[in-house]
């Protein structure tokens, strides 16, 4: 499952979680999803990405900086729930 949403008007928060613990660490083992791939994908530098592999949850977590506040003028996703998008044609090691 692969989400998204907003953590504050300032941030966004992607979700990446798996259905069981043997996809996870394989993944997680890989180091596919990591801060540098979000920081490429959504074009923030590296060091803007929070990042957080969430072992009991089975779950990576990133945050970021919004481009654009939410609800201000030119934003296109006042929720934060279409930001996940960019993440879904990652090849993952499963």
């Amino acid at each position: 499952m692969c989400r998204s949403k907003n953590a504050g008007p300032f941030e966004v928060t992607i979700d990446i979680a798996f259905a069981d613990r043997e996809t996870y660490e394989k993944v997680k083992a890989s180091g596919v999803v990591c801060a540098q791939l979000i920081a490429e994908r959504y074009s923030v530098a590296v060091g803007d990405v929070i990042f957080t592999a969430y072992d009991a949850g089975l779950a990576f977590k990133a945050t970021i900086p919004r481009a654009v506040s939410a609800g201000d003028f030119g934003d296109t996703d006042v929720y934060g729930c279409q930001q996940h998008a960019l993440l879904l044609d990652v090849e993952l090691p499963v």
